[in-house]
């Protein structure tokens, strides 16, 4: 009988002892794993985007509500719309910092598809975009689209003087002073003529540039200011993006929007589609594809025409702008590779011209 463990007051005792050091282990190891979670880094993805910020950032902050996901978003500045951008990207090949980049055109991502900048993504949410706006290699996709327009101030402008093609421009309807032009060796203004030099072939598109120089147009920092000037009055004619003329009609702007060339035979009105590109070796891939996919949702396109930024559907059956009437718009036929064959001929031609 002595041999037999105690059952008195001591063993109840211990075992209390026992069960209480039990307990604070397992409330400790609850409170660490809380802890460990909530130290746990929140997910991002960086993006970097030529769109402007006004139109980009609410997008890009409904893509967090929706996701968890933080954005970190850099934006370029006007007078360089995306040329910045992609020079960044390039230097930044070796160390990418950004995930996902958003252009408002297509030249400058051939180019950084070129340079080896890019990744390969094939978005689900792209299945019903056609297939000239989607690279078939799978580097980039297109996100709705502007179109390049003439604005004209309808205080100075009657409709029977309207220019029907860019080339009027150039008669003796108009003089230097009338006419605005951003800067075309930057943004959608080098697409344009880019495209020109792809259209027309490179002696032609030099001399319609070397002529619109000679009579002393004014030659600005972006779109937006020419639409500004126009709008103010202070010339009668410049070349814009569509969105810049649809903000000016919102505005209460006297201005008409031009698709120029129309007439049989003519050029038609160049289209330039945003694009979305995933970037290679980037930190945060997955994250990067989710916004890929957010952003080429019908429903996200539909959003960037209320408010202004795209005026083209790219999706089957979407709706364009109704701020100015686009039914059945001759578009200029170029392919996209062929006027990245042209931008750097182009790009020579018109710093000589327009930089002394």
């Amino acid at each position: 009988m002595s041999n037999l463990p105690s059952c008195g007051a001591e063993a109840v005792e211990t075992k209390k002892v026992v069960c209480a050091l039990f307990i604070i282990a397992v409330l400790g190891l609850i409170s660490s794993f809380a802890l460990y979670q909530t130290k746990q880094p929140q997910q991002t993805v960086v993006i970097y985007t030529s769109v402007d910020q006004v139109y980009s950032e609410p997008i890009l902050k409904d893509f967090e509500k929706k996701t968890g996901i933080k954005v970190l978003a850099v934006y370029d500045v006007e007078a360089t719309k995306t040329t910045g951008l992609v020079n960044r990207l390039i230097a930044e090949k070796s160390r990418p910092q950004a995930d996902v980049f958003w252009s408002g055109e297509f030249v400058q991502t051939l180019l950084l598809k070129q340079e080896g900048v890019l990744s390969v993504y094939r978005s689900p949410a792209a299945g019903d975009i056609p297939a000239q706006y989607v690279d078939p290699d799978g580097y980039w996709t297109s996100l709705g689209a502007r179109a390049r327009v003439l604005l004209v101030n309808t205080k100075l402008v009657s409709p029977a003087e309207y220019p029907k093609s860019i080339f009027d421009l150039l008669g003796p309807a108009w003089s230097g002073d009338d006419i605005g032009m951003p800067y075309p060796l930057f943004g959608t203004s080098a697409t344009q003529a880019a495209a020109l030099y792809a259209a027309l072939g490179a002696d032609q598109a030099r001399d319609y540039y070397v002529r619109l120089k000679s009579r002393g147009l004014w030659v600005v920092d972006g779109n937006s200011v020419v639409r500004d000037l126009v709008a103010s009055g202070q010339l009668r004619v410049g070349f814009v993006d569509s969105d810049d003329g649809c903000k000016a009609l919102r505005d209460g702007a006297p201005v008409a929007i031009i698709f120029p060339d129309q007439e049989e035979g003519g050029l038609g009105s160049l289209i330039i589609p945003n694009t979305l590109t995933l970037i290679a070796n980037a930190s945060h891939p997955r994250e990067g594809q989710a916004l890929i996919d957010y952003l080429l949702a019908r429903e996200v396109e539909q959003q960037l025409v209320a408010v202004g930024w795209i005026q083209i559907s790219l999706h089957e059956n979407g709706a364009n702008s109704s701020c100015a009437d686009m039914s059945n718009i001759k578009y200029m036929y170029v392919r996209f590779p062929e006027i990245f064959a042209q931008f750097q001929p182009a790009m020579k031609d018109l710093s000589e011209i327009f930089i002394q």
